[in-house]
């Protein structure tokens, strides 16, 4: 039987949804443009349409233009490793040296040949990484990935020592992984932190034969986070949980935060996705996973904003005054509906939602003048806090949150076939 060639109506859809936003910002970008100019037709001296811009190789040219070098982009850090994952599956599409170098040259400036991890200050003062807190375990990814490219064994030797921090990393009661080890951090499991640690570890199981344990403690960590965050009422989950009770934000009852945080929901829920590609389909937890994904997207759909297609920064109150449409959350959400309906986890009528998304997040997207990218509305860094402090958050232009966040779902969003990401093939 041959196969149709017909692009899919999803694709099809989604080709429309780009091309239709690329034509309000058209602006200088010939340099980024997928093919050649438009030609000139001499008999009637029109200029055909342009093709549509692609948006992760824009982006990612204009990230290497404003942090030229390893130094530019400066300390070890999880968001700046978020948008650098994101410039790998850019790489693995268009196949672009530069891109995997830039990422090769960051994390080596905060490497040495043994696999010790440090950062550098301006006075050139080294500060060792003891990966104390679950932050900074997020670039492990990068790490896996280059010893897979380059075969370089620090590398895998910076791998190993974040897979044994774990062995020895503090927990709660029922075995969750504090946030951070430091005082102001103890007790505490904040939705973040399973993406911070989580997809690292399967995919450092996966490529090393420590599956078995690897697959085991990320499914229980995901499901331990879950009983402490979930809200049965809305299916979202709070922000995080102290389990000592002590912090400021947590409820006497409870001991879980009060807001619905959209980064942080949208943390797990990209966290849920990546853990179910690498696990076996008859791990005993798998569908305790799915029925999470289920949840989420269930939640997403009922609180997605009906104009824009956007989520709110807290996610269940936008008709508040105050509170904003927020990017980076948006990215996370289109991308994990969008690959839960791939996958077969969630009703193809979801689609319509992770479609919506998309085309509410290219709204936030533009050129300027010098042909660079701008992507709008992005959260800063956030700690828990009460309403009053989510409102009142930076909303940052191309912070590495939303950069990072938008080349995942939009390699996914734009890209036919498998996605092109870490141990797909």
């Amino acid at each position: 039987m041959r196969r149709r060639r017909s692009l899919s109506p999803f694709l099809s859809l989604l080709l429309v949804i780009q091309f239709a936003a690329s034509q309000s910002f058209v602006g200088n970008a010939s340099a980024i443009r997928q093919g050649h100019t438009a030609r000139t037709d001499s008999r009637r001296s029109k200029v055909r349409n342009p093709p549509p811009i692609d948006w992760s190789v824009a982006m990612v040219e204009s990230t290497m233009k404003r942090f030229p070098t390893a130094k530019d982009l400066g300390s070890w850090g999880y968001a700046k490793s978020l948008y650098l994952y994101g410039q790998y599956l850019v790489w693995r599409r268009t196949g672009d040296k530069r891109y995997l170098q830039y990422i090769k040259d960051w994390v080596d400036y905060h490497l040495d040949s043994d696999g010790n991890v440090f950062n550098v200050d301006k006075d050139g003062k080294v500060t060792s990484i003891d990966f104390t807190n679950l932050d900074s375990m997020l670039p492990g990814n990068l790490l896996l990935l280059l010893h897979k490219e380059t075969k370089e064994q620090k590398y895998k030797l910076a791998a190993d020592k974040i897979r044994k921090k774990l062995d020895t990393y503090k927990r709660t009661q029922d075995g969750g992984f504090w946030h951070a080890e430091s005082k102001n951090r103890q007790w505490q499991l904040w939705a973040d932190g399973v993406f911070m640690s989580m997809p690292f570890l399967v995919r450092y199981g996966k490529l090393y034969g420590d599956d078995a344990y690897a697959n085991d403690e990320a499914t229980k960590q995901l499901i331990i986070y879950a009983s402490h965050l979930n809200d049965r009422k809305t299916g979202l989950m709070f922000h995080a949980y102290d389990e000592s009770g002590a912090s400021t934000w947590a409820d006497p009852a409870t001991k879980h935060s009060a807001e619905f945080w959209c980064r942080a929901i949208g943390w797990f829920g990209m966290t849920l996705i990546e853990v179910l590609e690498i696990i076996p389909r008859n791990h005993p937890n798998r569908a305790r996973l799915i029925a999470q994904v289920r949840q989420l997207a269930k939640a997403y759909a009922t609180f997605q904003d009906r104009k824009s297609g956007l989520w709110f920064q807290v996610v269940d109150k936008g008709q508040l005054p105050g509170n904003w449409l927020e990017t980076s959350s948006s990215s996370m959400y289109t991308y994990m509906i969008s690959m839960a309906v791939k996958r077969g986890y969630i009703d193809k009528s979801y689609l319509k939602t992770a479609l919506k998304g998309y085309k509410g997040v290219l709204t936030k997207l533009s050129l300027d003048t010098d042909g660079l990218t701008n992507l709008a509305d992005i959260c800063e860094g956030t700690n828990v806090a009460d309403i009053a402090y989510y409102f009142a958050r930076k909303r940052n232009v191309n912070d590495f949150h939303g950069l990072g966040a938008f080349l995942i779902m939009n390699e996914h969003m734009t890209t036919k076939g498998a996605p092109h990401r870490l141990l797909a093939d």
